[in-house]
């Protein structure tokens, strides 16, 4: 079996890191993106793309051009941020940040790599359950809920359209992860939450695309 490309944004910290360095020791060629490299990411046997800003009009063509010429297996658009909007304070211009980076660019960089996707590509969308309607019970986290929402109706249409080009698309939920983004307060370790990733993303075919995933192997409800 030939060498895999992945190329995964937001990787220099959590979920993306560990992802990385995952693939990496499983002997993957992975192009790690992301906007300012951590010393864990440096120190990882990954090429590091830097300077990346996922809402960049440009951070399609650029990745491209860093690639050199190498075809993507899989493209794990991880890249996401949160805040914590409620009734008392939803201030637009956080819901909107909340859509540029979470929804808006995982559909423009998929877009603009297209070309660079080998046969039987896999394109992969870090999603939340957060963005289910039916899984809503507590409100609040408007940006973040809506920006989720956004991105696996998204993902859906890129699994219709992609499909006839041998390409599979999953949403990924990847649990409750302490990262950073939670102030380390989840139930899972980044490092279980990407070996759970990983898995589903091996199991990603043309058969179950478009498909939401927890990444315990639940599907979860729209």
């Amino acid at each position: 079996m030939s060498q895999l490309n992945i190329l995964i944004t937001g990787a220099n910290r959590g979920i993306g890191l560990q992802l990385a360095k995952q693939y990496a020791e499983q002997g993957a060629k992975v192009f790690a993106a992301c906007r300012e490299a951590s010393e864990a990411l440096i120190s990882s046997k990954v090429t590091v793309i830097s300077g990346i800003d996922v809402t960049d009009s440009n951070a399609a063509e650029t990745l491209k051009n860093e690639l050199g010429g190498s075809k993507i297996d899989i493209l794990i658009n991880n890249a996401g941020i949160l805040t914590r909007e409620n009734l008392e304070s939803a201030p637009a211009a956080d819901i909107q940040q909340q859509f540029n980076v979470n929804a808006l660019a995982p559909l423009q960089l998929t877009l603009g790599l297209r070309s660079q996707f080998n046969d039987n590509a896999k394109v992969i969308m870090i999603t939340s359950r957060m963005g289910s309607m039916s899984d809503n019970g507590s409100g609040g986290y408007y940006g973040y809920r809506m920006s989720k929402a956004a991105l696996n109706a998204a993902g859906v249409s890129l699994a219709c359209d992609l499909k006839p080009e041998g390409i599979a698309v999953a949403l990924l939920h990847p649990g409750y992860v302490q990262t950073d983004m939670v102030n380390n307060t989840g139930d899972i370790s980044a490092t279980e939450a990407a070996e759970r990733l990983r898995q589903r993303i091996a199991e990603l075919n043309l058969e179950n695309t478009g498909t939401f995933w927890h990444s315990n192997g639940e599907v979860l409800p729209w």
